[in-house]
């Protein structure tokens, strides 16, 4: 059981405003206005260095009781600075107000589970998390439009055509179908890959097409 007075504070999501609410109403109760620029830093998870991570949990407050340390997307931070804060969590200085931001949370995370059983835990709204099961489960629903809009998310987000075709193939394997319709799906599936390799259609064209035929195909076989 986390103590309400534990100086470790873990906010979890995606809405950054709230974040910032909840950061200034902390600021408020934590640090004179007059000496806030001086014992509040900012530091990012993939940029940030072991070393410079000690430094900065080892700086002392400036003409104040405590100072606040933010790590933004720490869970993109390297193996050894979570090592360092897991060690951290379990005996931290009353002088450190430690947070960490994480935008996703995976619940098998032991970087993530570790630190929450020591902090305060902060959640905000977090965005579905998408990814080629989800685009696999819109098919079988028939429901072409979210679908797209599934498939194009999957693109934005850097996600690769192959990885997608290799995606719906892996989801289907485990549904139940039958012999004819996971022909059909399988060919669909060799087409659109073709069109891609060959360069015949272009990735995103290739698959909204696929998506298409495939929801309909869901369709007219209710």
């Amino acid at each position: 059981m986390v103590r309400k007075e534990s100086p470790l504070y873990l906010f979890i999501g995606q809405d950054s405003l709230a974040k910032d609410i909840k950061l200034k109403q902390l600021k408020q109760e934590l640090l004179p206005k007059e000496v806030e620029q001086f014992n509040a830093d900012t530091l990012y998870g993939r940029e940030l260095k072991l070393v410079e991570l000690q430094e900065n949990i080892l700086c002392l407050p400036v003409k104040a009781k405590k100072r606040i340390l933010i790590i933004k997307v720490a869970e993109e931070l390297k193996k050894d600075a979570k090592g360092l804060i897991i060690n951290y969590c379990r005996k931290p200085s009353p002088q450190l107000i430690l947070i960490l931001d994480i935008e996703r949370a995976d619940s098998k995370d032991e970087f993530l589970s570790g630190i929450a059983r020591y902090a305060q835990v902060y959640r905000f709204k977090e965005e579905a998390r998408v990814d080629t099961f989800t685009l696999s489960r819109q098919i079988e629903l028939g429901r072409p439009d979210y679908a797209l809009r599934v498939l194009h998310n999957l693109l934005q987000n850097g996600e690769r055509p192959e990885r997608i075709l290799g995606g719906l193939r892996y989801a289907w394997q485990r549904v139940p179908s039958s012999h004819s319709a996971a022909r059909k799906r399988l060919k669909f599936l060799l087409n659109c890959d073709l069109d891609i390799k060959t360069g015949k259609l272009k990735p995103a064209f290739a698959l909204e097409k696929l998506v298409v035929y495939l929801c309909g195909m869901q369709k007219f076989s209710r």
